[in-house]
């Protein structure tokens, strides 16, 4: 008996359960848990298809980056729940038309051989022995090194703005200049004083 279909249709059934609790749960930190939950899940899911490397990429950017700075800005920040969800039926019609245009295209992507949408067949199991980050780390620096080094400057560039927003002089607001902190010597910082001691009285 294979297993690999139940374990699949199993960590399919968390992953949309733990999704629908992401827009519906009332408290932020706890929706925030349930999208780690879903993304946790989401690599169980790639790992089963043999895709190692997002699975990683998965946990590691989102859930170990993303998420944990997600948690920690809406634990910091005081969130008033009844004010976010004063509009939230006014945005039903659109959310539900965009919810059934993916159900639509999902049915269509899976159901290809139904619908005779399915050009391409099923890929044959490369095996055991087969490493898929290999092979995407052959595709990504040999067919698509030029896309791949133009996103690398595009991100540089942002990273670059980002830090040149941050650190431009603005009046009003206190700033660190780290050569002169280097520079700084102990006695434009200490002074020593001397006084005279007590003497007792008689």
């Amino acid at each position: 008996m294979n297993i690999e279909p139940i374990v699949f249709y199993l960590f399919s059934a968390i992953l949309l359960v733990s999704a629908l609790c992401v827009i519906t749960a009332r408290n932020p930190v706890h929706a925030a848990l349930f999208l780690v939950l879903a993304f946790f899940t989401a690599a169980a899911i790639w790992m089963l298809l043999r895709a190692e490397f997002l699975a990683i990429v998965l946990v590691l950017v989102y859930v170990g980056a993303v998420m944990v700075l997600f948690l920690f800005v809406v634990m910091l920040l005081d969130i008033n729940i009844d004010r976010l969800r004063e509009g939230f039926w006014s945005y039903l019609p659109l959310g539900a038309a965009v919810g059934v245009l993916m159900v639509v295209e999902m049915v269509m992507v899976l159901g290809g051989k139904y619908f005779g949408t399915e050009r391409m067949p099923n890929p044959a199991d490369p095996g055991a022995a087969y490493n898929n980050t290999q092979e995407l780390g052959r595709v990504l620096y040999t067919d698509y090194v030029y896309p791949f080094e133009l996103a690398a400057v595009i991100l540089l560039v942002a990273i670059v703005a980002a830090i040149a927003l941050t650190l431009r002089r603005r009046e009003g607001t206190r700033h660190q200049d780290p050569s002169q902190q280097v520079a700084i010597k102990r006695k434009d910082r200490v002074r020593l004083v001397s006084m005279p001691s007590e003497k007792k009285e008689g």
